[in-house]
């Protein structure tokens, strides 16, 4: 079997396992799965443009792995980011009132 048929085998073996992680994760109760599919392919992307950068097959290649990787972490870390706000909006007051609490006291122990 060639190098890069072995290779894309393994990226997707690998980019499979961990959309699947990523999806497998988020509380489903929260989340639509289009948002969960959208970070999976984020995530999927990422591993892809990390083998990419990392294979050593010129400098455009390396270049243009390397703003792959820029981008997509971007994106995977802005999804994230969208998921937590999502979530605070359905804590409950309570909670909501005990993290406060909790910062305050927090900020009264280190004056």
């Amino acid at each position: 079997m060639p190098d890069y048929i072995e290779t894309g085998l393994y990226v997707l073996v690998l980019a499979t396992f961990l959309g699947f992680e990523v999806i497998r994760r988020v509380p489903p109760l929260f989340h639509t799965p289009l948002m969960s599919l959208t970070n999976a392919i984020a995530a999927i992307s990422l591993v892809g443009s990390l083998v990419l950068a990392g294979s050593g097959r010129g400098t455009l290649t390396t270049v243009l792995g390397s703003i792959a990787v820029a981008a997509s972490t971007l994106n995977v870390v802005g999804g994230f980011i969208l998921t937590d706000r999502m979530l605070r909006m359905f804590r409950s007051p309570a909670a909501k009132a005990a993290k406060a609490a909790k910062a305050a006291r927090t900020t009264a122990e280190t004056r």
